[in-house]
């Protein structure tokens, strides 16, 4: 029985004790707090691709996503709002001791109230143990997403030339690492 449970909790990670206290006291809980993660499956799809085509000039289409969804090497969420409405997205890549953020996304209605940090802070916490390091690559002109990822302990660490394509041809990557691993 403990074992459904904790395969339960995979699937979704949510805190009814959060939900009761917000009803009761309002002004106790965050709104952030009554996000839940979900494993992202083909019914989301419809979803996923909505936000993507909203927050990026160059949309991943969804045979990425397919292909995300099909390989055991990515693991991927939906978080959703207490009405069940998909607020965003992630996608995290785990192999050899090391983990790759692939895709954080934030419908534009939700963005800049905890969505995407608590997405983070997730795929961090999956990846601890798992993996040693994780890496992720933003674009410059997105100085929203590198606020966070500093302010959650990842590290510049380099330049990918030419990465991202972009309306007048490519942009650069920042490349962020983190250290899973406490340092002795």
């Amino acid at each position: 029985m403990l074992k459904l449970l904790y395969k339960l909790k995979d699937y979704v990670i949510y805190d009814a004790d959060r939900e009761f206290y917000a009803k009761v006291f309002p002004d106790s809980v965050e709104s952030k707090d009554l996000l839940r993660l979900r494993k992202m499956d083909h019914s989301h799809l419809p979803a996923v691709l909505e936000i993507e085509a909203l927050n990026y000039e160059f949309p991943w289409p969804e045979g990425i996503f397919k292909d995300c969804l099909r390989t055991m090497t990515y693991t991927n969420w939906v978080c959703e709002a207490p009405d069940d409405v998909i607020v965003g997205y992630c996608i995290i890549s785990v192999a050899a001791g090391e983990a790759h953020v692939m895709n954080i996304s934030v419908s534009p209605n939700f963005q800049r109230q905890g969505a995407g940090r608590k997405m983070l802070e997730h795929l961090i916490e999956y990846a601890r143990p798992r993996a040693e390091k994780i890496f992720l690559e933003v674009r410059p002109s997105n100085p929203g997403a590198i606020d966070l990822y500093r302010k959650t302990g990842f590290r510049e660490i380099g330049i990918r030339k030419n990465y991202y394509p972009a309306k007048n041809g490519k942009e650069d990557a920042i490349m962020f690492e983190l250290d899973l691993v406490p340092m002795l």
